[in-house]
């Protein structure tokens, strides 16, 4: 192991130490991953919203936890801001705004999903940190159930507030033929979460989700059991350049184009399987084309995910084109028009997502 000096000529102390205290934070902002994780599973957040300001004593009662790492729990979130507290009583209070975001599951603010995914991505980073000396890479499957299950709890929600009442009508002609009686394809569908969404909505049409890894399709055929659609979904185990289908009205990918290993080929099967007036959905992680253009808190976080989840789960796969998690609309179009389609515009919008309308 070698270490590198720099001259002390050429540092600004007070540059230096303005950096030290902004890593202070990072690291911080690091640990706390994993306090929301815990506060979501020990029903702490739950708790602090229904009663109001609390003591550490009182919220361990009534969770059923040990006083001292509520406690020290408490006093993390009030360091970081995410509780508030009154000296004088020795109480904590969750503001409402805050219990919007950490406890309302059907807010598309929701989100402990979004620090589970983290969560479980710092768990696996050891393995992309070896992976990244040989270029291999590090299939979905192969993450722990955080990632996946993380995954779902964040995107569900947008899906909930944005599919039916935006994203679809936004499509030219599409909320008409779901409402008639379509045939759609959900490629890459998770647990299933957007198939049921569009299931619950349009009645009349019929779906398949699709998904290579199994686990997810399971639990989605569940879901959609428990939702009361399964005699309109159905749920296959297939990757995106073989999942069935014939003259099909609408293909949605959500959240998953940027991960396939080769999404050029999976833009040539939907070509295939969609019928010739039919329409494509790709909602992606909302990006610039610039690489500076995404240097936002959003974009930053999506940057990282992009280095241990989604740009390993691409390497895994034959081609391994690993477009990245912030592609940007410029390459987006260019896979879509190498896969076959001449038409494609953006025609939706959030601060996480951005919905195109892809084609033939």
């Amino acid at each position: 192991m070698t270490t590198t000096t720099v001259p002390s000529a050429a540092i600004d102390g007070e540059k230096l130490m303005e950096f030290v205290f902004r890593a202070v934070d990072e690291v911080g902002a690091t640990l706390n991953t994993a306090l929301v994780v815990m506060g979501d599973r020990l029903g702490y957040y739950r708790d602090l919203a229904e009663h109001g300001p609390t003591t550490a004593a009182e919220l361990a009662e009534r969770t059923g936890t040990d006083p001292h790492y509520a406690r020290e729990w408490l006093a993390a979130q009030g360091a970081g801001g995410f509780v508030t507290y009154d000296p004088a009583a020795g109480r904590y209070t969750l503001p409402a705004e805050h219990a919007v975001a950490l406890v309302d599951e059907n807010s598309p603010a929701f989100l402990p999903g979004f620090f589970q995914t983290a969560f479980g991505a710092l768990r696996d980073a050891p393995d992309i940190i070896e992976a990244a000396r040989t270029g291999r890479g590090e299939g979905w499957h192969q993450h722990n159930t955080d990632v996946h299950e993380g995954c779902e709890r964040f995107f569900r929600p947008g899906y909930r507030a944005n599919l039916v009442s935006a994203w679809l009508p936004a499509l030219d002609g599409v909320t008409a033929k779901l409402e008639a009686g379509a045939d759609v394809a959900d490629v890459g569908c998770g647990y299933g979460a957007s198939t049921i969404l569009m299931a619950q909505a349009f009645p009349r049409s019929r779906f398949v989700g699709s998904d290579y890894h199994v686990e997810s399709i399971e639990i989605a055929r569940s879901r959609a059991e428990a939702a009361g659609v399964s005699d309109r979904v159905r749920f296959e185990v297939a990757d995106a350049a073989s999942f069935a289908g014939c003259d099909v009205d609408l293909v949605t990918m959500f959240d998953s184009l940027h991960d396939m290993g080769d999404p050029v080929g999976a833009a040539r099967h939907v070509r295939e399987v969609l019928a010739p007036d039919g329409t494509w959905m790709l909602v992606e992680p909302r990006a610039g084309d610039r690489t500076e253009q995404n240097f936002t808190p959003v974009g930053r976080v999506y940057y990282a995910f992009s280095t241990l989840i989604c740009t390993p789960s691409s390497l895994s796969q034959p081609v391994g084109l690993a477009l990245g998690t912030q592609a940007g609309p410029a390459r987006l179009h260019d896979v879509t028009v190498t896969g076959g389609f001449t038409r494609f515009r953006k025609v939706a919008e959030t601060p996480f997502n951005m919905v195109l309308e892809v084609r033939p």
